[in-house]
């Protein structure tokens, strides 16, 4: 299943995600990427800590090809990873890195192609001496996430989906990215946005106080 999600999504925009289901888990935009790549797409692995980046160490030993290292730190400043990470994330074919905390060593990172997000940048590392909470549910970014989930980034920003919902939800994304590039054309061509849209209609139905929907006229 995660091979057809990973092909589904290499064609799936966040925003058309965003559009066709309500069940998206939008992280946070205060999650920024810190990398040279803001595309990424696997399942998470999770890790809560405060302060102390043992528990990263240790969820980064047991991430596998693919996965994606989720870290919940609290929304604090301190940095739970930096360079090294990355390098061994980039090693093992981590398909990401997202740190609810601090993340340091932009001058590797900033060119790094392993997809990196972070809440802060700081120099202050955290400690070592804590074993943190490998696996479960997390927060991060203002959502839960779950060992398993699946998660997604572009350059629209992070969001999350339940695996038993992903082929489904980014089959529907799928279709509306058809959608749009359709309506791309058209507007390429000089076509308004009246011309693709029934905003008339829809105007009218608010008018009458009528549930509506603004929908593409193609």
């Amino acid at each position: 299943m995660i091979d057809e999600i990973r092909r589904l999504a290499a064609g799936v925009d966040t925003t058309a995600l965003c559009d066709v289901a309500e069940d998206v888990r939008v992280m946070s935009p205060a999650l920024r990427c810190r990398s040279a790549n803001p595309v990424l797409c696997g399942p998470a692995v999770t890790v809560r800590c405060r302060d102390d980046f043992f528990g990263v160490i240790r969820a980064i030993e047991v991430a596998q090809a693919g996965d994606v290292l989720v870290v919940d730190g609290g929304g604090r400043e301190t940095a739970l990873a930096g360079e090294l990470f990355a390098r061994v994330a980039l090693g093992k074919g981590l398909a990401g890195i997202v740190v609810d905390g601090g993340y340091r060593d932009l001058r590797f990172v900033a060119g790094c192609p392993l997809p990196v997000y972070s809440r802060h940048v700081t120099p202050r590392a955290g400690t070592t001496v804590k074993l943190g909470v490998l696996g479960g549910t997390v927060s991060c970014g203002g959502v839960p996430v779950t060992e398993g989930d699946i998660v997604i980034a572009d350059h629209d920003g992070l969001v999350v989906l339940d695996p038993a919902v992903a082929v489904a939800r980014l089959t529907a994304a799928a279709q509306v990215m058809a959608t749009e590039a359709a309506v791309a054309e058209r507007l390429a061509a000089g076509a308004t946005l009246a011309d693709v849209l029934d905003t008339a209609e829809h105007a009218d139905r608010l008018t009458r106080g009528e549930p509506s929907r603004l929908r593409f006229t193609l």
